[in-house]
């Protein structure tokens, strides 16, 4: 039985329920680089057990819209990065730091005043969640170590790329525990590689490849412009991209439906599946199944369709359930009509 052709799925969280989360004060600021428990509406003795109802609620809106790999949403985390970054050794939970978001402005941040180590597992349990509420395929995310760098103060390190360093042998050992407990594909989000390519060039690539060295699993690596509820000023290309074609990494996530993106760049990328971006968070109208089904067949000159997975661009964190729900029923109806183009079959 052959592969079926675009398969599709989450870049990784969905919005959280206003029960859960203050939705308000979320999107109000700028994503929380340290824990900002503040913002739960949960009593903390409830929280872990509605996080879980929370994700069951994720899961069962993803198959309901017809999504072949399933993610957790991400309903346990106030952002994709800070609840593993401040789980590590190394880091001052009492004097946080201040670093520049990727829009410029300052934002507490982990101040790092030792070596960066990984004292315990933290999202295995996500996984195993995820694993035992689905039989569909599964994918969980973690921030990568080139990101975290660039979100932290560094105190100790004499230089970033050393910290870099130690953040990416924390994640390898993280992403190894995540395939051990059941996860089909490991994600690692690396947006501050567009946001800052020559330090990406410099030293992030290589952090990414010793994050990932060893893994035998399905591995992704997300890469992108930035929530576009926040950042709404997007390039039309990437500033970074093409050097991830020699990196470790067997998926490469990218944004194609905000920015309207050229395309003919996936000729770069021989080997590697891309996730390609089809759906647009910049605003609330949900797409009709032929607006996904046009942005699908702009790639198929430039990479074999066989390599192709489909995703929003980025994080559905911001959106309304309704209009997240609607955007991913319209993806789901829109791979099924280009896959019937080229295969002829539904």
């Amino acid at each position: 039985m052959t592969a079926k052709l675009f398969p599709t799925s989450l870049v990784g969280s969905y919005p959280q329920p206003e029960w859960l989360i203050d939705r308000a004060k979320l999107a109000g600021r700028f994503p929380p680089r340290v824990r900002a428990k503040e913002l739960w509406r949960v009593a903390p003795e409830f929280l872990d057990q509605a996080q879980d109802d929370a994700t069951l609620i994720a899961i069962r809106d993803q198959e309901r819209a017809g999504l072949d790999i399933i993610t957790d949403g991400e309903m346990r985390r106030e952002s994709y990065s800070n609840r593993f970054a401040t789980a590590l050794d190394g880091v001052d939970m009492e004097n946080h730091g201040t670093a520049l978001d990727r829009s410029g402005h300052p934002n507490p941040v982990p101040r790092v005043v030792g070596r960066i180590q990984r004292r315990h597992a933290v999202e295995t349990r996500d996984v195993a969640f995820l694993r035992a509420n689905t039989d569909r395929k599964i994918k969980i995310t973690v921030p990568g170590p080139f990101t975290m760098a660039q979100q932290a103060q560094n105190d100790f390190y004499k230089d970033e790329a050393e910290m870099a360093h130690d953040y990416a042998i924390a994640v390898n050992a993280e992403i190894r525990d995540l395939f051990a407990a059941g996860a089909d594909y490991v994600q690692v989000d690396e947006p501050y590689m567009q946001a800052r390519p020559d330090k990406a060039r410099a030293y992030g690539l290589a952090a990414l490849d010793r994050a990932l060295e060893g893994i035998e699993g399905q591995t992704a690596v997300h890469i992108c412009f930035g929530y576009a509820a926040i950042i709404h000023a997007r390039p039309t290309g990437y500033s970074f991209l093409p050097e991830l074609c020699k990196c470790r990494v067997r998926q490469i996530s990218i944004e194609t439906a905000q920015t309207n993106l050229d395309t003919s760049v996936l000729k770069n990328f021989s080997d590697q599946t891309i996730i390609l971006g089809v759906i647009d968070l910049a605003n609330h109208k949900v797409e009709t199944p032929e607006i996904v089904a046009g942005r699908i067949r702009r790639a198929l000159p430039h990479i074999d369709p066989a390599r192709i997975i489909l995703a929003p661009d980025c994080g559905m964190k911001y959106l309304p359930r309704d209009v997240a729900f609607g955007k991913m029923r319209a993806m789901v109806e829109g791979a099924a009509i280009v896959r019937r183009e080229v295969t002829g079959e539904a």
